[in-house]
Order: C-alpha cells, then structure tokens, then sequence
C-alpha cells in the first residue's frame, strides 16, 4: 500500500527558506489571511519560547492539483497580496496548504517583511523582539510590532539606532545567508565600543551598564541562533497522488483554524463529556467584553475564575477549575489534604457567570472618564491586569456595604502604582497571585499596605517619562488616562469633549521635531495630550505652539486659555516656553522639563496622596493645605537654622519615634539623612509645626509675623479641621469648608510678609 500519510519536521531556518521560494500555495476553499497583528506577535513568542505551534497539514502538488483546487501564492509574497495571479516562473511550488495557511502566512510576512499591508490595514507592520526584556525574561513586552512610519523605517534603516534601543528585527531571519550572524556580531561590537567608550571616559558606571548589555547580546546571538537552526516545526505530507475529493474530505476532517491549542481550548475538550460546551458560553460572554481587543479574554475568565476561588491563575492550576477535580492542599502542620474547589457543572457555570459579571463591571470602571480614563482599548495600560483587577472588584461586592468605598479607594491606589512601576510586564500570572492576597490583606487590616504602593511612591520619579514615545506601553497609557480624569478640555470650545473623539496629538508637531531631533523625541509622551482630530486639524495644523496659541489667546479670555493649559498639565511657565519665537530645540527641552515637572506632582498628588477621589474644588483646597504645611516647615527651618536640636523636646520626641517606626518597616531608610530640621520635619504633623511656633522658647521669633497667639490658634484650627475632612474621607461640610478657605487665605497673606 502507498505511503499516502508521511509525518516529518523541518527547522525554522529552512521552512522560513520554503517560504521565500514560494514553495507554498493556498487552495481556493481556504478562507483568506485574516490574522491580526497581535496574533502574529503571539506565535512569534511561541516560536521563541519554545513551545509548540502545531503541526501543519500539507499535501504534495502537482500541476493538475494547483489548477483544479485553484490555488493561490501565499498572502505578501514578494510584495504580492490577496488573490494573486502568480506564475509557475515566479514561484516553485511544492505543497498545498491544507491545515496552517495562517501561521505560515503569519512567518512569512514577519520574516520576510514584504511591503503589504496587514489585511484591513492601511499600513504595514514590523516585528521585533526587545533584548532587554527578552533576556530578562519579560516575554510579555519583549515581542513588538510596529506600524510603518518615518520613525520606524529610519529605524529599519539604522542598525546603530537598533542596538542602542536593544530592538532585533525578526526580518533578520529572513535576510540573506549572512544577515543574522552579521547582525549578532555588529550589535556585540557595538556595546564592545560603548565599554571601551566609558572606560576612557572614567564612567566606570556606564562601564558596567554597557558590559551587561554586551553580555546580553552575546547570550541573545547564542539564543537566536540556536532557535533559528533547531527549533523544529512539525507536518504531515500527504502524497501527491491521492485524488482531490479525497483530500477535500480529509481537510474537512481537521481543525483548519491554524491557532495553537491553547489551555481553553483544552479545558473546553474536557468539559464536553461533563456535559458543558465552554465555546458556547464564551460567546454569550464575548459581547460584553468587546471593548477590550485581546485573543485572551476567554482565558482571562477562567483565570478571573481561579484567582477567586483559589488566588492562583497561572494554567496548572485553571485545571481544578473542572468539576469534581481534586487538589492537594498541604495543611499548616505539613499534612497533605484533598480538596475539590467545583463540585459540579452547576457550580463551575455559577462561577463562569461571577468571573463575566466582573470583568464586565471592570472594564466599564476602566473606561469611565471619571473612573480610570481608559476611554479606548488602545488607552488600557495593561490588558493582562484584567483577572485580578475583576476579582478585586468582585471581592469588594461582598463586603458589608460601610467598608466598600475604602476598599474601593485602596484598589485604585493598587492599580495605579501596578500602572507605573511596570508591575504587569512580565511573570503576570505570578504577580496577580501575590497582589490578590495582598491587597485583599490590606483591605482587612490597614497597616498590611502591599509593596506596590511603597514602590510607587518611591520609585515614581525615576521612571523616565522623556523615554515613553509608544503608545500602548503601561506609562504611556497611564499617563494619558490622567489627563482623561483631570478633564482636559478641548482647545477650541473650553468644553470635555466626546471621549470616544479624542486621541492623543503632538503639542510640537512631529514634522517639526523630525528636522530639529533626534531619534523619536518629538515622541515623547510629555508632547503629547488628548485632542480630537478636528482641533488637532483647525487649530494646530502641523504649526508651531508660536503660531496656533497666540491666535487661542487673542481670541479668547486669557485666564480661560489659561485654564484650559493647565487642564492639559501644561503650567503657565510650559505656555510661556512654547509662546517663544523663535523656537528652537533649547526650548522644546524647556517645555520637555517643565511638562515633567507638572506630570510628576500630578501623579503624586492624585495618586500617592490619593486626591484622585476628591471632587475638583477639595482637591484645590487640599493642595492649598500642603503647600501651606510646605511653607511653615521651611519657615521654620529658616529661623531655626536647620537645626533639630532647636525645636522644643516635646515637639522633636514624637518625630524621633515616627522616624525610628519608619526605619524599622523600610531598612533602606538612612536615619543619617534625618539629622537635618528639614528632612526631620517631613514626619511632623500640623498641629506640631503650631507646637512649634508657639513655644515659649521661639515665639519671640515668629510674633512678629503671626502677632497674637489667639488669632494663629484659631486660624489652626479651621484649617486642621479641613484637612482631616478631607484627608479621613469624610464630608466637607459648608462651614468647614469656609473657614478652611479664610484660613487658608489668610496663611497664604501672612507668609508672604
């Protein structure tokens, strides 16, 4: 009997080698290439994680099978795109794809870059892996594509510019024999010269930072080749002698979709003999997350359903989310227990139906202007953070009603410092599990306040907000749902536009920056705010801020422009940069600084100092409060001659003991930095700066500025009064909220004397 049926495996380099050959050709009945962009960026970290992307189905051809099946060149080939009429001359086929048009399609177009458009696409995209992360192991971030562009082509074109930026084209595979080893080799040299560089410079920091980098790309070239040469993609062959009707039957025996089995799919097969079609729930699910774009979210129900039920999410553990599957469980003593977390199809569908529930509500809290700002899926700083953040949501459902506006505010402050320490770039699964437990921890006991908030608050200055040029990054992103929630306004009708309008816009245009920067500076999330299209158009028009804002403030009441600035986090020193003519490159990294500036105490004040919940008029009232308690202590320091030992003992013992707890909780705070009356004074209260002031020892130095002890007591105690409204969450109530305002009138009038 013929061998009708051969399996075999070929490796990367050489398949990617069929490819380029046009040894591949597509039979009529196939449906189109239809996959999106992220769904090639999943089968490349497939690829290169080593995992196993299925087999694909081939049958051996001949002239009389392309013609009677009709076939079609692969989508892209040598620039080509569907339906093309491709020549025997042009091409070499060998096979005819039966089962796996999508992921060659997919390698091919990766690997080869042919100039075409990704279908119902206008543009082109580029895929590439991030070093850095890669060798860190952030699989999550470290596989990229981007659109075709000015940037991106120059950067296509810049080997220089792909070293610095650690970012490997996967084009390189698909280059000639000695485009891949030329490339690993050149990017070692290249951070070879940077050691050699910063040797001779005695920046022996820099030194070191180049010798990682020089290590990592060494380890990555051993990596890439290693994959390119024996990573094995497995196929049937079916021999080119049977007849087509034969065939055709045998395609429609197979799953044609050509995605990889993923833990969905499996859990699905195994519900079946349960009695549960998991794909038919999904799609009465999938509608109501549709605002998200994400081949996951099937999967991210499942793990919403596992992190509340066990905490856990990674796949091994989805597993006992099956009825009746037993866990093992080990006991406080060591013993090893049983346990089974579904009992039955009833509960797991109950389950199903909470896990849907919630990532509904979540992703409707997420895009709320007023909620988190993500007005556009593009905006989600993390789609991957959907599970926990839906499970927390979830957890706060249940709690006594008295409790859940806390706990709510405790999770915003979660998610923020998740946004922009990078919390959710890689090891995600991991990560859910450890915040799962520690936040809901912190909701029960308040002094178990989770790593991330203490990383955000003492990290949140570092990040470098001049290096986020991308749209979709956390940080980008976080940064564009904050000026989505401080309500920036439109620049032509003072208004908050329809959100579903605006995306973000260049301040400096991008033509501009291309003749006057370097690299993608003009990028640079800190030149960037939500615009609609029809302002950026009427009123910016690819023109200087020299140009469009003096027509804004000749046209308008000034302070409402003004206003409308500073809505956009862009201060009135920013305008006064922009406004400069002529402009130059100094200036736009004026503007650059200053926007920073303004970004970094936003984010402070709304999100370390939790403001973000207070309604605009508090907020202002709140700021006026801290930057009164700024200029007290730094009056005192003043006359005390940054002194410690000055203040009086009863004033300085408590905020010796607040230091010492602190140091106890956090080992990387340095006592020795708290000597000064300055650092000291950032642990004092306010009723301890009055302390202070009215001492018997130092009133003689401040009488003349606060005159009566009466009046400066009084003035205390409306202001202490508004601020522990406001700082314990409760209502400000009218009078309050007056007296708060006239002493906080007359403080700002006293300090200034």
């Amino acid at each position: 009997m013929r061998d009708a049926q051969r399996p075999d495996h070929v490796t990367l380099n050489t398949l990617i080698g069929y490819l380029k050959h046009g040894r591949f050709v597509i039979p009529d009945f196939q449906r189109e290439f239809e996959w999106k962009p992220w769904d090639i960026n999943e089968l490349m970290r497939s690829i290169f994680q080593d995992y196993y992307i299925g087999s694909l189905l081939l049958w051996k051809g001949k002239r009389e099978s392309y013609d009677a099946l009709s076939c079609e060149i692969i989508y892209g080939y040598k620039g080509t795109s569907e339906h093309h009429t491709w020549e025997y001359s042009e091409a070499k086929p060998d096979y005819i794809v039966l089962d796996g048009q999508q992921r060659l399609t997919a390698l091919y177009y990766t690997f080869v870059a042919p100039d075409v458009a990704l279908p119902n696409r206008a543009k082109r995209a580029f895929y590439f892996i991030d070093v850095s992360r890669f060798m860190a192991e952030e699989s999550d971030e470290a596989f990229q594509y981007e659109w075709a562009s000015q940037r991106v082509d120059a950067l296509m074109a810049d080997r220089n510019s792909q070293f610095e930026k650690h970012l490997f084209p996967l084009s390189t595979l698909g280059g000639g024999t000695y485009d891949l080893p030329n490339w690993l080799q050149a990017y070692k040299e290249y951070w070879e010269d940077r050691v050699s560089e910063a040797e001779a410079a005695g920046d022996e920091i820099g030194a070191e930072r180049s010798r990682l980098h020089e290590a990592d790309a060494e380890k990555f070239g051993e990596y890439i080749t290693d994959v390119a040469e024996q990573y094995q993609i497995a196929f049937i062959e079916l021999d080119k002698d049977l007849a087509v009707d034969k065939v055709c039957d045998i395609f429609t025996q197979i799953n044609s979709k050509g995605v990889r089995l993923d833990v969905f799919d499996l859990i699905n097969a195994l519900l079946k003999p349960k009695g549960l079609q998991l794909k038919h729930m999904w799609r009465g699910a999938k509608k109501r997350l549709d605002f998200v774009e994400s081949t996951k979210l099937n999967v991210y129900i499942l793990q919403t359903m596992s992190i509340l039920r066990q905490y856990y999410c990674s796949p091994k553990y989805l597993y006992y989310l099956l009825p009746g599957q037993e866990k093992q469980v080990r006991e406080e003593g060591g013993a090893l227990r049983n346990e089974i977390l579904v009992p039955d199809t009833e509960t797991f569908e109950r389950l199903w139906d909470r896990a849907v529930d919630a990532l509904e509500e979540a992703i409707h809290l997420l895009r709320d202007p007023r909620e988190y700002g993500a007005i556009k899926s593009t905006y989600l700083p993390y789609v991957s953070i959907l599970p926990i953040f839906s499970a927390l949501h979830a957890h706060i459902a249940e709690l006594p009603a008295g409790e859940q506006l806390e706990a709510r505010r405790k999770v915003r402050h979660w998610y923020w410092a998740s946004v922009f320490m990078n919390r959710y770039s890689g090891s995600v699964e991991s990560t859910s599990a450890r915040d799962f437990l520690d936040v809901t921890d912190w909701i029960r006991a308040p002094v178990a306040e989770p790593a991330a908030i203490g990383e955000l608050r003492s990290g949140f200055r570092n990040v470098d907000l001049r290096k986020e040029t991308k749209s979709g990054s956390s940080v980008y992103n976080g940064v564009f749902n904050l000026l989505i929630l401080r309500g920036a306004r439109d620049w032509r009708t003072g208004s908050t536009p329809m959100h579903g309008a605006l995306d973000d816009h260049h301040i400096v245009p991008a033509s501009w920056g291309k003749k006057h920067l370097d690299g993608d500076a003009i990028h640079t999330i800190l030149n960037r705010t939500p615009l609609s299209a029809e302002t950026n158009r009427v009123v910016i028009n690819d023109r200087l801020p020299n140009e469009y804002l003096p027509e804004l403030l000749s046209g308008s009441d000034e302070e409402a422009v003004r206003s409308i600035m500073s809505s956009h986090l862009i201060s009135a020193a920013a305008l006064e940069i922009l406004l400069r003519n002529p402009f130059s490159t100094a200036d736009f990294e004026a503007f650059i600084e200053e926007r920073k500036r303004a970004i970094q105490e936003a984010i402070e004040s709304l999100l370390i100092k939790q403001r973000l919940d207070l309604e605009p008029r508090i907020q202002e009232l709140d700021a006026s409060l801290e930057g009164i308690e700024l200029a007290l202590r730094s009056l005192l320091v003043k006359e005390l001659e940054d002194e410690i030992g000055a203040l009086p003992e009863h004033v300085a013992h408590p905020i010796r003991e607040r230091l010492r707890a602190a140091a106890r909780k956090n080992p990387s705070l340095d006592p020795e930095q708290y000597r000064r009356l300055s650092k000291a004074l950032e642990f004092s209260d306010l009723r301890e700066l009055e302390q202070a002031i009215v001492s018997k020892a130092l009133w003689d130095r401040f009488q003349l500025i606060f005159e009566s002890k009466g009046t400066l007591a009084q003035r205390f105690d409306q202001l202490a009064n508004l601020r522990n409204s406001i700082r314990h969450s409760r209502a400000v109530d009218e009078i309050t909220r007056k007296d708060g305002e006239a002493s906080i009138a007359w403080f700002e009038q006293v300090l200034k004397r």
